[in-house]
């Protein structure tokens, strides 16, 4: 059975949407963030060495990072499902968002919610993350236009892994400002097991 490492309010929840929507069996082992450093728990540190989340165990192996994650576990239980063929257009598209997800649009992100954490002055980052920040929800906007999905005409591991991007965006109350964002929202919750996956780590907040 597929173990999955879930941290609380991490990148984690969009694996247990995957793991919901392959129909697998799995278990989730849970972790809490510490609550005044908003750390991962050194237990973690156990699963793998850089003690993040999410972690999978599977078949003996010991899997981090969320693309390298989303890609084993569709490459092995997504049936042909969640993502396109290979050697096709689509597919090498289907590859960029997955590493752009946690490379080119995490990074500012994240350097906005530390600026913001940190509350000093900054002779730099500030302005620079906010400038990155708006380049790449824009780009991740403008690359919606009419469509559904970000590749295709199905739910892939593309969208999984950009879920979570949406998540931060809309937590920041930004969302509104990109209305292909805002369909795209819509279109992932109209998934019955997006909800689940919510409820999931809700329970083990």
């Amino acid at each position: 059975m597929i173990k999955l490492h879930h941290l609380n309010k991490s990148r984690s929840k969009r694996i247990i949407w995957l793991l919901e929507e392959l129909e697998v069996d799995y278990e989730i082992v849970a972790y809490q963030r510490n609550t005044e450093t908003f750390l991962a728990p050194d237990e973690l540190k156990n699963v793998h060495p850089l003690g993040k989340s999410p972690v999978i165990e599977d078949d003996g192996l010991v899997i981090a990072e969320s693309g390298a994650i989303t890609d084993y576990l569709i490459t092995k239980y997504g049936k042909g499902k969640f993502a396109p063929k290979a050697s096709t257009p689509d597919y090498v598209d289907y590859q960029q968002w997955l590493h752009f997800a946690e490379s080119s649009a995490i990074l500012p992100l994240l350097l906005k919610m530390f600026v913001q954490k940190d509350g000093a002055k900054t002779q730099f980052l500030e302005g620079y993350a906010d400038a990155e920040t708006a380049k790449v929800i824009s780009y991740f906007n403008s690359r919606l236009e009419g469509k559904r999905y970000l590749v295709g005409e199905t739910l892939t591991g593309a969208d999984f892994m950009m879920s979570f991007i949406v998540e931060i965006v809309k937590n920041a109350g930004q969302l509104e400002h990109f209305k292909n964002l805002v369909k795209y929202d819509e279109q992932l919750q109209s998934h019955e097991k997006f909800h689940t996956a919510n409820e999931l780590e809700a329970k083990y907040d």
